[in-house]
């Protein structure tokens, strides 16, 4: 295993940590998936793309990562209330379908468009409505411990309580004297205790259509019950890492602490990681706001907003352009530069690939790989990482284009470089439009090189005409065409 002084941000300690996993060699990473009832959107994109690189560096230091990533398919209540109709159920109400009808329809969206984007499946991908019995035994502990009541039919968390004992609000900074003052009645929440207080189960409207048996009632669980029940089961009762997007800080992971700890009498995360919003005009994108561009309109192109397709290459390599924790602000320009800067590196590296090899060398490789994992190491900085890719890329320009010479052990690092920091890592795709089947470009690629073969022959009967023809009706349909002293490159 490669030794390395990883830090990353602890959100509960609210700075940055050297990482220690709890075992050894073993890892246990959780991290909030999808709510299935909608197609997938950028915000959607950037944890899936976030930890999916955390999944990626710690496997590539050696550990065996097991990687759990639930998927909500219950009761997924609106976030400021525990009252309202399950969207699942709603929509299936509505189109006339069974919920897991609905539910497996937007997760084979969701895992399409993950498989596009190069996000490596999770070790484990558990479904809500698959551990039904296990949160009912999880509430019944935590009734036991005397940290939830009954309320007709329905039981409530005890926030009030709990935090008399243990202190509510240490993840996300609230102060529960100020939510008590500030949080409004809700019609249908006078069977709580406290406006504070949160759903584990909650008794089934007669119209509701999913629902299971439990002692209390006919009902379904809470929202925040199901990741506090799976992380258990799947990582034991203390893991390593908790992930998710930064609004899930409250309530979300702020219950799930509580859970924990009434649960365990201990909490159950050592290290909490949150990407930081993907925003439209400072706002948050989300369905909510009702701002949101599909993955599927940023692929097609076909959305207002949009000025062109994006590949889902450009897409990942646009949110790997700043550090998770930071926002990013979507733009037509923003989404441009980042294709840009994207063909430049991959151009990069296909012009490696074709390196020759000289007796001395004029460029210095000797950093970069220690550049590469100390950026690594200091909180996941992607874009640090970034340009420090780049540094090689002009490294191999200059000795493809006749300014710089290097040995066949720099190329050979070069292609090592590359590989493990480019693609095995940030998971970029050699193929700018994200394709993973090589096999499926290649007429593509014989049709062009065809085209530049009759160009190659027309130049060399100083057929100037159809050369240029040939340049320029390339250059209309997106080819850039380089003549170098070895022949000809393209790109696109």
């Amino acid at each position: 295993m490669k030794s390395h002084n990883l830090c990353i941000y602890n959100s509960m300690s609210r700075c940055k940590e050297r990482f220690t996993p709890l075992h050894d060699n073993m890892v246990g990473m959780y991290v909030c998936g999808p709510t299935v009832y909608g197609d997938g959107h950028l915000g959607h994109a950037r944890p899936a793309i976030t930890f999916d690189v955390v999944y990626r560096y710690l496997t590539h230091l050696g550990y065996k990562v097991r990687y759990v990533r639930n998927i909500t398919d219950v009761g997924h209540l609106e976030h400021d209330a525990d009252e309202g109709e399950d969207k699942i159920a709603k929509k299936a109400r509505l189109e006339q379908l069974e919920p897991m009808e609905v539910v497996q329809y937007y997760l084979n969206r969701y895992h399409h468009d993950m498989e596009r984007l190069n996000v490596l499946p999770p070790s484990i991908e558990p479904h809500a409505s698959g551990h039904i019995i296990e949160q009912i035994e999880y509430i019944k502990t935590i009734l036991d411990a005397g940290y939830a009541y009954v309320s007709e039919g329905s039981v409530y968390f005890d926030v009030p309580k709990f935090n008399a004992d243990f202190g509510y609000g240490k993840l996300s900074g609230r102060n529960i004297e100020e939510l008590l003052a500030t949080t409004r009645e809700l019609d249908g929440q006078s069977e709580k205790r406290n406006p504070t207080d949160f759903a584990l189960w909650k008794k089934a409207a007669p119209e509701h259509i999913m629902h299971w048996p439990s002692p209390w009632s006919e009902g379904f669980p809470g929202w925040h019950l199901e990741c506090s029940t799976m992380s258990e089961k799947y990582l034991g009762t203390q893991f390593d890492i908790h992930g998710g997007g930064m609004d899930l800080k409250f309530p979300h992971h702020e219950c799930e602490i509580a859970q924990s700890v009434a649960h365990n009498h201990a909490p159950a995360v050592r290290y909490w990681m949150h990407n930081n919003m993907i925003t439209i005009n400072g706002k948050k994108m989300g369905k909510s706001l009702g701002n949101f561009i599909t993955l599927e309109q940023f692929f097609t192109g076909e959305h207002p907003l949009l000025a062109q397709a994006y590949s889902p290459m450009t897409i990942r390599f646009f949110i790997l352009q700043a550090h998770y924790r930071g926002t990013v602000d979507f733009s037509n320009e923003a989404l441009q530069s980042a294709q840009t800067a994207l063909g430049r590196m991959l151009d990069g590296y296909r012009r490696l690939q074709d390196l020759k090899a000289s007796d001395e060398s004029t460029i210095d490789v000797s950093n970069l790989e220690s550049r590469a994992y100390e950026a690594l190491d200091d909180d996941l900085n992607t874009p640090v990482l970034i340009g420090i890719l780049f540094d090689a890329v002009r490294m191999i320009n200059q000795v493809k284009d006749g300014n710089a010479k290097a040995s066949q052990a720099d190329i050979d690092f070069l292609k090592g470089f590359m590989q493990t920091f480019l693609i095995d890592i940030l998971g970029i795709r050699p193929e700018a439009d994200g394709a993973s089947d090589e096999s499926s470009l290649k007429p593509y690629r014989e049709a062009v090189d065809l085209l530049l073969q009759i160009r190659s022959e027309a130049k060399s009967r100083k057929d100037w005409a159809t050369s240029d023809l040939i340049r320029n009706r390339m250059a209309e349909m997106g080819f850039t065409v380089k003549d170098t002293k070895d022949g000809v490159e393209w790109s696109v």
